[in-house]
């Protein structure tokens, strides 16, 4: 398992967790996610996969969310 903290702009609210989660949670191999919201702010999204995300498709599913990644990702 790998588990890899996204930096995500633009959210500011419980619906914009769910679409986030909701996005991340579709893409193959993805056993969870949970979002640290800070409102208006840079929040906190930490994926567990089984394999690392290819950067593309970690940015595509933040876009189609409707938000950005505001940074590099962080890998543990």
């Amino acid at each position: 398992m790998t588990t890899t903290e996204y930096q995500v702009t633009g959210m500011t609210c419980g619906h914009c967790v769910a679409s986030v989660k909701e996005e991340f949670s579709a893409l193959e191999g993805v056993e969870s996610v949970e979002v640290d919201l800070n409102k208006g702010g840079v929040s906190t999204v930490t994926v567990v996969s089984a394999e690392i995300l290819p950067a593309d498709a970690a940015t595509a599913a933040v876009s189609e969310a409707g938000y950005e990644l505001a940074g590099p990702l962080t890998l543990s």
